[in-house]
């Protein structure tokens, strides 16, 4: 074998290094098309599964609890309505956004606002929670709020895929971000706001007259694992 004069190892090298870049970019392509911790996609099922814990109805910085006005949110202090919610969670909200579109649905409008009324495909949501002999309980997110005058529990409620509108945290920058990654809210009860992923049927006309709390002898203790479940219908 006769030795590689200078422009047959300078091709080789590029080669190589052609190689390797596009191998480094399929790694790197297949990392970002895996499900983000704590967030399970469900193709055939279309359904995803979002790792939450039961929050606390009391934050310590305030001195009252206030009625639940969103389901699911980021912990305290980067969710805006943690002391408003019935769980939290650490997945990114448009990775949330993200999975839906991945299980074929478009994102419809959210409302914000008195005459405003959300828009969007309806799926559905419920929360898996533990159970006597390992299998998980499923109980609808109307079933862990009660009002908190009468203590019954909500009538069924539509669910809308709405997505969230954009955001720009800087008024001197072009950038926006997705608003719900801001706020840390993926479903929100009223349209006190559109950066929230999902949003039901009710209206801000609703919202003097339904003040809702958490069904404590339903849901289990503050802190426990739980599964928040989006099915698409």
């Amino acid at each position: 074998m006769f030795p590689m004069n200078y422009q047959q190892a300078r091709a080789t090298g590029v080669a190589c290094v052609f190689l390797l870049t596009c191998l480094a970019a399929t790694v790197l392509l297949r990392a970002q098309d895996k499900p983000k911790s704590g967030l399970t996609i469900d193709v055939p099922a279309k359904r995803l599964t979002i790792d939450c814990v039961v929050a606390p109805r009391k934050l310590e910085k305030l001195s009252e609890i206030y009625p639940i006005e969103v389901i699911a949110t980021h912990p305290a202090p980067k969710g805006q309505k943690a002391h408003e919610t019935v769980v939290t969670f650490d997945v990114a909200p448009s990775d949330v956004h993200k999975a839906l579109e991945s299980l074929g649905l478009k994102p419809g409008t959210p409302a914000k606002g008195e005459a405003a009324k959300a828009v969007g495909p309806e799926v559905k949501v419920f929360l898996e929670i533990p159970a006597a002999g390992g299998l998980p309980k499923k109980l609808a997110i109307e079933k862990t709020l009660v009002d908190r005058k009468t203590g019954k529990s909500l009538p069924p409620l539509k669910w809308f895929f709405t997505g969230s509108v954009m955001k720009q945290p800087d008024p001197n920058k072009p950038e926006k971000v997705y608003g719900a990654d801001s706020t840390g809210t993926l479903i929100s009860l009223f349209p006190v706001t559109d950066e929230t992923v999902l949003q039901t049927n009710l209206t801000m006309k609703d919202e003097p007259l339904i003040k809702l709390d958490t069904a404590k002898d339903v849901l289990p203790a503050v802190g426990t694992a739980v599964k928040l479940v989006i099915e698409v219908k």
